[in-house]
């Protein structure tokens, strides 16, 4: 067999891309509390579990399973901004130790731009690392065929050392059998939920023994 240049160029680019394929990195992974205690959940409707039945909401479920006390700071409606007013009260005030942070649905339905989301999205997160605890940031897509916040929650989970569960619906959403209505996910839903955010939050709980 004989090797053109024009034939060898092609190979070495996809042996390229194959490599690059299997080296890329994953998520980002949090980095692990420096002090605190409580375990809370930030966010919206998805945290507050709307659409669900006593108990089985994501953070219930994953309450139950690792056995431990989360306490659940979800409000239904809730934007970056208005839980960016709420901050405060809700988890600096309780001594947060690992916050799980899902937010941005409300604003992509309101139409805030996203640099305004990820702007407030972004204070959050840093006044949270600012009293040592850990985060986990819980993603979002306000897109049907792609996901225009990827690199945004990508770009400020790996600037602030927090922890990436990437576009926590994907596979969910629209799927009559796991939602409740057309935006909220059911109890089954929410199990999935907690299935993709078990991992990182039990990683992070072993760390901070």
């Amino acid at each position: 067999m004989t090797f053109t240049r024009r034939s060898v160029i092609p190979a070495v680019l996809i042996a390229g891309a194959a490599v690059a394929f299997f080296l890329r990195e994953g998520p980002p992974r949090a980095a692990p509390p420096e002090g605190g205690a409580a375990i809370i959940a930030f966010g919206d409707s998805l945290v507050e579990g709307r659409g669900t039945t006593a108990g089985g909401d994501f953070v219930s479920v994953l309450s139950k399973r690792l056995r431990v006390r989360i306490v659940n700071a979800g409000r239904s409606g809730d934007t970056t901004r208005s839980a960016l007013e709420r901050l405060d009260r809700d988890v600096l005030s309780r001594n947060p130790r690992i916050v799980l942070v899902l937010l941005g649905g409300n604003d992509a339905l309101r139409r805030v731009p996203a640099r305004d989301t990820f702007g407030n999205l972004g204070t959050i997160v840093e006044r949270i690392r600012a009293r040592g605890a850990a985060v986990v940031l819980i993603g979002i897509s306000p897109g049907v065929f792609s996901d225009p916040y990827a690199d945004e929650y990508e770009q400020l989970a790996r600037r602030t050392a927090a922890g990436l569960v990437p576009d926590i619906l994907d596979g969910i959403f629209g799927r009559a059998d796991l939602m409740a209505d057309t935006i909220h996910p059911n109890d089954r839903g929410h199990q999935l939920i907690a299935d993709r955010v078990e991992p990182v939050l039990r990683e992070l709980l072993a760390a901070g023994r």
